[in-house]
């Protein structure tokens, strides 16, 4: 990505801050760099830029299950501060932040204090090279080779080229950032979908009504009833839930292909958990077989057939096909930490 040029900074510097990483801890810095930017901090605590780098993985990790790699501690240390401080999983990004800023824990205080040994000094590199600790915070604060910040013991100083560079052009810094962490990612992750889809929690999961009403009501419509899979009870127009047969944490899509009509009490059961394939898949496979006929008899140019077509170019559904498509998500979602339904 080509970032906008500045006569009084080097954006090429900046350009170059992603190019030897072995961890996230320079996308996240760099996030919280720009919220700090956003919400007007110059002079911004390292506290508050280590809880915004938590919190800013905090859904990637936990949601969606994304490896981070072994060596990278952001991981590590969103999964010790569930445990200490009960936060739910999905909770919000501001509650998250207040819980892990205001704790009273001592524990929680050096999760969060453990990225100043690396991680502050470590983003000024292109500009200051990598001499001692002692020597970086000095060239930083006497502005040598005019890096992004000026770095003290407890908080860091926005330079003031950069702070209007920045707030400039945050949409696009952000896009800059976000674009080498799915690069860093995926590598890390070469099985899972989405990855650029998994770095932010969005505001609201888009609504399955248009999904019901324009597909599933039809084919129960037809048939009076359809069967949930799992509870095998009926289930009538207005009476079900649309489920993802694997988890959307790990697909991070509404398309047809994955969604089945279920019964609305085991489908908040299920949340998350993926399926046992062996006792599931056929019924679902059939349910999907004979919804897709029903559909294609009706209306062929029904739009949610397409979301079939990746699997099945001809919409001739085939089990086998079918089959080399759902196993090997339920598989590398294992992998993943996803766990199964008991």
């Amino acid at each position: 990505m080509q970032l906008p040029k500045d006569e009084n900074i080097s954006v090429s510097l900046l350009s170059s801050v992603f190019n030897n990483t072995s961890a996230t801890y320079k996308y996240y810095w760099f996030l919280a760099i720009l919220n700090a930017v956003e919400e007007g901090k110059e002079l911004p605590t390292k506290k508050d830029m280590f809880c915004k780098m938590i919190v800013n993985a905090w859904y990637t990790v936990n949601y969606f299950h994304v490896s981070f790699g072994k060596q990278d501690k952001i991981q590590e240390a969103i999964e010790a501060i569930i445990a200490i401080e009960k936060i739910e999983i999905d909770e919000s990004p501001s509650k998250i932040y207040e819980k892990i800023f205001y704790s009273k824990n001592r524990e929680t205080r050096k999760i969060v204090n453990h990225f100043d040994q690396n991680v502050p000094h470590k983003f000024l590199s292109p500009w200051l090279g990598s001499g001692s600790l002692k020597d970086i915070y000095n060239m930083s604060q006497e502005n040598y080779a005019l890096p992004p910040y000026a770095l003290y013991k407890d908080y860091i100083i926005i330079q003031p080229a950069w702070f209007d560079y920045f707030y400039k052009n945050l949409g696009l810094l952000k896009s800059f950032c976000y674009w080498h962490l799915a690069r860093f990612l995926q590598v890390r992750n070469p099985n899972v979908p989405d990855i650029t889809g998994k770095l932010i929690r969005p505001e609201r999961r888009g609504s399955l009504n248009k999904h019901k009403k324009e597909f599933w009501d039809i084919v129960i419509k037809k048939q009076e009833h359809i069967k949930c899979i799992y509870t095998k009870e009926p289930l009538y127009i207005g009476t079900y839930d649309l489920e993802h047969f694997v988890p959307f944490q790990f697909v991070a899509h509404d398309l047809m292909w994955n969604l089945l009509p279920a019964s609305p009490s085991f489908n908040r059961k299920k949340g998350d958990k993926l399926p046992s394939f062996e006792k599931y898949f056929t019924d679902f496979y059939l349910t999907q077989k004979n919804a897709i006929e029903l559909i294609k008899e009706r209306n062929e140019k029904n739009t949610f057939l397409e979301h079939y077509l990746t699997i099945f170019p001809d919409l001739e559904i085939n089990e086998e096909r079918y089959k080399d498509c759902i196993q090997p998500l339920i598989t590398i979602a294992s992998n993943n930490g996803f766990n199964f339904l008991k």
